[in-house]
């Protein structure tokens, strides 16, 4: 019920003639579910080949990122770790890196999660998206970090590798960056607090609230 208190109430944020990013994960089905209950007219993208087919069965049109649409009005996704200071862990599902992107382009980025996903400050795993040439080297220096594990899964739809990072993160800025600078990751889990809008909690009543900000958060 919280993941679906969540989903509708984000659904509520949608208007006609809007531009969305639709996330991936079962929060994010829920989201699915309300937007094509409430059939509004919208053009959207997809983070996941998942919810492409997901969004097609439902009626909803999802159109090539690669096409004509350059950014987004709103970009609707779930979590598997949310921080009160509204730093984020993603890509439990493997798509971190396209939720990434399509989070950026849009001008609300809106994380919709149930209680059990927030956290007061985010942790391993940190899922990481890896080229596969040169995998042997990228995962040698990945290890100066701290110990990362493949991931069994099949290739993302851009041909990387999954993995994950189960080190230490304490500062999520500084691990963040010292992923990004390893050559060969393609991108890494840790989203910022700088592109999230708004993280909605759903509850077991059907209520949903938004998480505070911390006060003087520095995103």
């Amino acid at each position: 019920m919280e993941k679906r208190a969540a989903g509708e109430a984000a659904a509520d944020l949608v208007e006609d003639g809007m531009t969305l990013g639709l996330g991936t994960g079962s929060t994010a089905a829920y989201f699915l579910l309300a937007l094509a209950r409430r059939g509004p007219d919208v053009r959207c993208v997809a983070t996941s080949a998942a919810t492409e087919a997901q969004a097609a069965a439902l009626g909803i049109r999802v159109e090539p990122f690669e096409g004509s649409i350059e950014s987004l009005d709103l970009a609707v996704d779930g979590a598997d770790q949310a921080a009160r200071g509204h730093w984020l862990v993603k890509g439990g599902g493997g798509a971190h890196t396209r939720e990434k992107i399509v989070a950026a382009a849009a001008a609300r980025f809106v994380v919709i999660v149930s209680p059990d996903k927030l956290v007061d400050e985010v942790g391993p795993p940190v899922p990481l998206e890896l080229f596969r040439f040169g995998l042997p080297a990228t995962l040698r220096r990945l290890s100066d970090l701290g110990p990362v594990e493949l991931r069994e899964a099949p290739a993302t739809p851009d041909g990387g590798v999954i993995a994950d990072y189960r080190g230490p993160v304490e500062d999520p800025a500084s691990m963040a960056a010292a992923l990004s600078a390893v050559p060969g990751v393609v991108d890494h889990g840790l989203f910022p607090p700088n592109i999230v809008s708004l993280v909605l909690v759903g509850h077991a009543d059907g209520s949903a609230e938004g998480l505070p900000r911390m006060e003087g958060q520095v995103t």
